[in-house]
């Protein structure tokens, strides 16, 4: 077939299959052009096939030689439907590391159930024996509490009071006023429930009575902090409790596990266009007057730049890893800075319908949106009638 995109607000239904796998060589090719890592040889990544843990997997496997198993929601393609764009990615990656002579495999299924563990373990101990890095980057609206049963959905709405700034339709480039009401208690538990650490915890917790994670082994989960400009909506609102929670769970197993020469972080990233992200009213038109900024600085990163240098800089770069205050390690750096801040935030106040695209990068941010579903990729013939049917090439195991 010859596949189009096709919207729905912030959802792409559909995804390019050679797009998805000429975005994944282009990762793996700039991962390559860098010095090798001295780093995991053993990983596994909950939350495998897009984002920052798609990143994490080819600089575990392209930077440092590692094995990896990934754990993602299966979505394969049928006759009236393409695959997702993390299915895709995930079969041009185990096709690479093949090629490479890399282990690589996939279990596919929902995160959050105690049988996607329970089949980790599994798969650990008669392929790896042990993991020594353990990836958790898990961006979710809903889960099933896997004791109980309830099923829990999280919200992005501010706290202290009702929340209104600006924001825009970043397929027309029309900015208008938004208005966010508070969250109730409820809407919090349930949040933190779901962005919290409770799940990551309970995948430590399976590996080590598994005996499948080595005392060494490092650990990481993923936050965002931000400008001032969000914090009512993100670091002090309902995901923000959820993060402080994360946060915490991290502190904690970090010092169970550095009790046989293990660690857990939290690693603070920069501003990216995700689906998770252009689904948050303010945030992609913050996120098109910050890359404006940063790439006219030199300083603009997406997911694998900022993964590489997370394990080149900070996690194996030898010696002490360098942290805040709060234990986080910190790659949302550049984009923090107090120059880029000033300017991001004059350019905030002046923008309005008329100047958008002058003033800010919304054409950036409209093609990243895409490209995270195989379109507008160079080199790729979007004209061209290909198969959708691809297969993963070591799925282990799929829950439909």
């Amino acid at each position: 077939m010859i596949i189009k995109p096709r919207t729905r607000g912030f959802i792409c239904t559909t995804s390019h299959p050679v797009g998805c796998a000429a975005q994944v060589r282009e990762q793996i090719d700039y991962v390559k052009s860098q010095p090798a890592i001295q780093g995991p040889r053993n990983v596994l990544v909950i939350g495998a096939s897009t984002g920052y843990g798609l990143a994490s997997r080819v600089v575990s496997a392209f930077g440092a030689g590692a094995n990896t198993i990934g754990i993602y929601r299966p979505s394969s393609s049928t006759e009236k439907r393409t695959a997702s764009a993390g299915w895709y990615n995930s079969a041009a990656f185990e096709k690479a590391a093949d090629e490479a002579g890399l282990k690589s495999y996939s279990i596919t299924g929902d995160a959050f159930a105690n049988e996607t563990r329970e089949k980790a373990v599994e798969l650990i101990r008669s392929e790896f024996g042990q993991v020594d890095l353990v990836v958790y980057s898990v961006a979710s609206a809903r889960r099933i509490d896997p004791n109980t049963g309830e099923v829990l959905n999280s919200v992005l709405k501010p706290i202290a009071q009702p929340y209104t700034n600006k924001t825009v339709n970043f397929h027309t480039g029309e900015i208008t006023s938004v208005t966010l009401e508070t969250a109730t208690e409820e809407e919090i538990r349930q949040t933190v429930n779901v962005m919290g650490g409770e799940d990551w915890e309970l995948w430590m917790d399976a590996l080590q009575q598994g005996g499948v994670l080595a005392d060494n082994a490092t650990t990481i989960a993923f936050s965002y902090i931000g400008p001032e400009l969000t914090h009512a909506i993100y670091r002090e609102g309902s995901i923000g409790q959820a993060k402080d929670h994360l946060e915490a769970t991290a502190r904690k197993m970090n010092e169970q596990l550095s009790a046989k020469g293990g660690r857990a972080y939290v690693t603070v990233a920069k501003a990216l266009v995700t689906q998770s992200s252009s689904a948050i009213p303010v945030v992609p038109l913050y996120i098109s007057a910050l890359y404006k900024v940063m790439k006219e600085k030199g300083l603009h990163e997406g997911c694998i730049e900022q993964l590489q240098r997370l394990f080149a800089d900070r996690l194996y770069a030898g010696g002490e890893v360098p942290t805040d205050e709060q234990g986080r390690i910190r790659i949302d750096d550049w984009e923090m800075r107090a120059d880029v801040q000033e300017e991001v935030a004059k350019i905030w106040n002046e923008l309005t319908t008329e100047n958008i695209y002058d003033l800010s990068d919304l054409e950036g941010y409209r093609r990243e949106f895409f490209q995270l579903f195989g379109f507008e990729t160079d080199g790729v013939d979007y004209e061209a009638d290909v198969d959708p049917n691809v297969e993963v090439p070591h799925l282990v195991q799929s829950q439909v």
